[in-house]
């Protein structure tokens, strides 16, 4: 099979999130959210030069460390902590250009409620909702806040929402379980 896209992409490999505290945030979703840790790198930084800033883009004189997880049958998560001199160290806010949130589905919402609401690191916001029409009637969701700023969506799907009448494509999901890995000897 050969992929006629000019971008050749194959699959997203991963999503990166930057956080305050590498070891907190790695403990956190090893933690509440069941993920793996697979390895971690760091601190790494160009002290002589600005390959920093060229590559990343960030300021000359920063250094980074990161930390690469496994999250679900198909998810890679990279954390990255910084330390740059002009970093801005304010979350930002959900409706800010740039901020960005992790959308979980689960089977069961009220549980992952109770298991989320018990933490005290974690700020249940208003809900759950369930959305009464459009292309994702049936689709329940709440919004949660992890005090360092990461917002998390969880949501309960229904086994088929609308938008499926008007097209033949599907969101991914869900997985026979947390744990399952595809089988990707071919």
């Amino acid at each position: 099979m050969t992929n006629d896209h000019p971008l050749t992409a194959q699959n997203v490999h991963h999503v990166g999130i930057t956080v305050p505290d590498l070891d907190e945030a790695v403990d956190f979703f090893v933690d509440a959210i069941g993920c793996e840790l697979l390895y971690q790198k760091g601190p790494f930084g160009d002290s002589d030069g600005d390959s920093m800033e060229r590559r990343l883009d960030v300021h000359p004189d920063a250094t980074a460390s990161l930390a690469m997880l496994r999250c679900g049958p198909t998810m890679n998560l990279e954390l990255f902590e910084w330390d740059a001199p002009d970093q801005d160290d304010t979350p930002p806010n959900n409706s800010d250009i740039g901020a960005t949130h992790l959308g979980l589905q689960v089977e069961d919402i009220d549980v992952a409620i109770d298991g989320l609401g018990e933490r005290d690191d974690v700020t249940m916001l208003d809900g759950p909702q369930t959305n009464d029409d459009g292309p994702t009637e049936g689709l329940t969701y709440i919004f949660c806040r992890v005090e360092w700023g990461l917002y998390l969506e969880l949501l309960e799907a229904p086994e088929r929402m609308p938008y499926a009448d008007d097209t033949d494509e599907r969101l991914y999901g869900p997985a026979p379980s947390w744990s399952h890995r595809p089988d990707h000897s071919d």
